[in-house]
């Protein structure tokens, strides 16, 4: 008994000598973490390919685990960024991506989770990547009153940065953002809107009515092709030109998930919230419809994103996923930071934890 008090005392003036020391220790540990942390670079250690990261898996409503929607796509070493939802340049830096390399952001339509981060985005990546010309912003038609519109709202801030770090690291040149406006391809067909030697980026056409023009990106690199919905409804279009891609990243909303939050509206006496629940069915594709793409399209996988509603209760997920396993089976249910490889040369399709 007498031992064991004295090693419980021992332990305890242990740890309060540690505690009282907490300062200078953490000041001796720091310089190798903030060294690691500034020098790492997980895009390096990537085989040629083509991936995928998640900087926002979630929707319009607050999520824990899924900021607004924003896909980074990596093709080669060249990176580009697909819909800038809330914190999705923040997850970026949180990945370990420097915003600095965006080589260019499409749109795939304009509502506010999709393009609220933009103007951030643009910021982190002019100022830590000393980029002398604007970012590169697609989309279709909208896209250049959009792009003026954050612009003129970074203004104040771009004058503010250069005036305090200087012209060599903040080039008044690189500010803000350049939008090239996309017509959009005939109804179920695709356009080239980028080239080079070894990718292509299609848009197409998607249905999010009343909310137009919406569009879908197709990334196709060295023999290895995914494709990214933007918000829809289930659609033929969608479903003809993923015929085939190694990886189909689609929107999907929970219909029997909405109606008990609209229920639950409805019994708490807020006809506002219920009305706005029920109106969000009619323009989204379901998990099972979304499976459904995916298995008459015959892709390698489907990953779920602009995950509607949050999926905040345990078992949610369930619910959320009900019938999907009895259409296709190669599915992942998206959350910010999941990140997946196509590597050149391969079938193989690599799912990895969340960089989160």
């Amino acid at each position: 008994m007498k031992k064991c008090y004295i090693t419980c005392i021992s332990v305890l003036v242990l740890v309060l000598a540690t505690y009282s020391q907490r300062v200078p220790i953490m000041l001796k540990i720091l310089p190798t973490v903030l060294d690691k942390r500034l020098a790492d670079q997980p895009l390096a250690a990537l085989p040629d390919g083509l991936h995928i990261s998640l900087c926002g898996a979630g929707g319009p409503m607050p999520s824990n685990n899924r900021s607004g929607p924003c896909v980074a796509v990596m093709a080669g070493e060249q990176l580009f960024i697909v819909d800038a939802g809330t914190n999705g340049g923040r997850n970026l830096t949180r990945m370990g991506i420097n915003p600095g390399h965006i080589d260019a952001l499409f749109l795939t339509h304009f509502h506010s989770d999709h393009i609220d981060g933009l103007g951030e985005m643009a910021m982190l990546r002019w100022v830590t990547g000393n980029n002398s010309r604007p970012l590169p912003v697609y989309g279709p038609k909208g896209v250049i009153s959009v792009v003026g519109g954050f612009n003129q709202a970074y203004g104040r801030d771009a004058g503010y940065r250069t005036d305090h770090h200087g012209t060599a690291v903040t080039p008044p040149s690189g500010a803000g953002m350049s939008p090239i406006s996309i017509d959009l391809p005939p109804p179920g067909e695709s356009m080239s809107i980028y080239s080079n030697d070894n990718l292509q980026i299609e848009i197409i056409s998607a249905d999010h009515f009343p909310v137009t023009p919406a569009v879908a990106y197709k990334f196709t690199y060295k023999g290895r092709s995914l494709l990214i919905s933007g918000d829809t409804v289930k659609s033929a279009a969608i479903e003809k030109h993923s015929a085939g891609v190694d990886l189909l990243i689609h929107e999907a909303l929970s219909t029997k998930l909405v109606v008990l939050m609209a229920e639950s509206a409805a019994r708490l006496g807020n006809p506002l919230q219920e009305k706005l629940f029920n109106d969000i069915h009619d323009y989204h594709t379901t998990p099972v419809e979304a499976a459904e793409i995916a298995r008459d399209a015959d892709v390698g996988h489907l990953l779920y994103y602009h995950v509607v509603p949050p999926l905040i209760a345990p078992g949610m997920e369930s619910v959320w996923l009900e019938g999907v396993d009895q259409v296709f089976s190669e599915v992942t249910v998206g959350e910010d930071g999941t990140r997946i490889s196509l590597p050149v040369n391969s079938t193989e399709i690599i799912l990895y934890g969340s960089a989160l």
